[in-house]
């Protein structure tokens, strides 16, 4: 069972969100937070597996909510799964910098957000290969996007894995992976495992900003992931 909170400063979008996912067997709300500081709280003391995070909230918006659930150790297996108005909204990479898993748009369908929740909640980032890598690309391609830190840059990785981040980057998922380098979807996993231990990353949304943020990756029409 997937114990998701709801964080947003909108009652009657919890209220529909409530329902939504009360209606599958495999999931069930266990608190609904107005605010970013009632979502950090709530996340601890409902024992959330998932937060569906709204970015604009009062008190403290989503983003700062989200860094300080992923910065905190005792919340280490909570994932947060950022909603957005627009596909486009900059807001959205960070919120993926801060340790969100991946990001929605409000108007997206029923059964979609019902398929995400347990994607993200299975570990895996919500990441396709169309608007979060073009909005991350677009958005770290600008002037005062700052440079990767970490303790582990693509340096660090062999040809290989050099190649399996440029393709997480572009949004394919391990099985993709596989066919475009003739890999095992085992191999491809195990490769993209190695990959967050060496540059510490969360998950794959992590990596992404790290491939962008590194250079390996760059905005389209300059380099392999552009779109």
């Amino acid at each position: 069972m997937i114990r998701v909170l709801l964080a947003d400063d909108q009652t009657l979008v919890r209220a529909a969100f409530a329902m939504l996912i009360g209606s599958d067997p495999d999931m069930e709300v266990v608190g609904e937070a107005a605010t970013g500081l009632e979502a950090v709280a709530l996340a601890r003391s409902a024992r959330a597996d998932l937060v569906v995070m709204d970015i604009r909230m009062p008190e403290l918006d989503g983003i700062e909510a989200t860094r300080r659930i992923a910065a905190d150790e005792d919340l280490a297996g909570v994932k947060v799964l950022v909603l957005t108005t627009y596909d486009t909204d900059d807001h959205v990479v960070e919120a993926l910098r801060a340790g969100a898993s991946g990001f929605l748009v409000k108007d997206t369908r029923p059964a979609d957000l019902l398929a995400a929740i347990k994607t993200v909640a299975a570990g895996e980032a919500l990441l396709s290969p169309g608007p979060t890598a073009r909005l991350i690309a677009r958005v770290l391609s600008a002037p005062s996007a700052p440079p990767a830190a970490g303790p582990g840059g693509p340096e660090s990785l062999s040809d290989r894995e050099r190649q399996v981040l440029g393709l997480v980057a572009r949004g394919l998922n391990n099985t993709e992976i596989a066919e475009t380098l003739g890999l095992s979807p085992l191999t491809a996993k195990t490769h993209v495992s190695r990959i967050m231990g060496k540059a510490g990353a969360r998950d794959r949304a992590q990596l992404v900003i790290i491939a962008y943020e590194s250079g390996l990756v760059v905005a389209a029409g300059g380099g392999p992931a552009g779109n």
